[in-house]
């Protein structure tokens, strides 16, 4: 399958979208409002270099996307920055579309200079992430019970 990963400063067209499939994953169940989300991932599309997204696409159309933020647990407010709201549209899934966000991702952070960055997620995506060289460092964290993963500049050789 051929397709494109960008910054989403790159193809803004998608910012209505990749909000519409975060706020439904995860958002829409806590019950917070689409736009609220919109508006933060506004944020995306500045100069900053944080926030920031990316987004898969193939022939105009979306495929997927990941966003890079300070923080994504309030229980771990001292790590940062985290790869957060990993999602492929299901029809592509399974064809390396969130592994190569997931990539593309770290390739960014570590060329902003981080260090280390964190990523966390439920238990049953583990191997995804392990796979990738994340290494799980805390575990049942949070209401979700979720996984914390680290992955450092030169384990994945993206080191600045």
């Amino acid at each position: 399958m051929d397709f494109t990963v960008c910054d989403l400063r790159q193809q803004p067209q998608f910012l209505d979208t990749v909000a519409e499939r975060i706020w439904r994953a995860w958002w829409e169940p806590e019950g917070h409002r689409l736009d609220h989300l919109t508006d933060r991932l506004r944020d995306c599309l500045d100069d900053d270099p944080l926030p920031f997204a990316v987004v898969a696409h193939a022939a105009g159309r979306y495929i997927g996307s990941a966003v890079c933020i300070a923080s994504d647990l309030a229980e771990r407010p001292e790590y940062s920055p985290w790869i957060a709201a990993v999602w492929v549209d299901p029809q592509h899934r399974l064809r390396h579309v969130g592994r190569t966000l997931v990539g593309h991702a770290m390739r960014a952070c570590f060329g902003l200079g981080f260090e280390r960055i964190y990523l966390c997620s439920v238990p049953e995506r583990r191997s995804f992430y392990t796979h990738q060289g994340w290494v799980p460092i805390e575990e049942n964290v949070g209401p979700h019970a979720q996984t914390v993963y680290v992955c450092e500049a030169g384990a994945f050789g993206g080191g600045a």
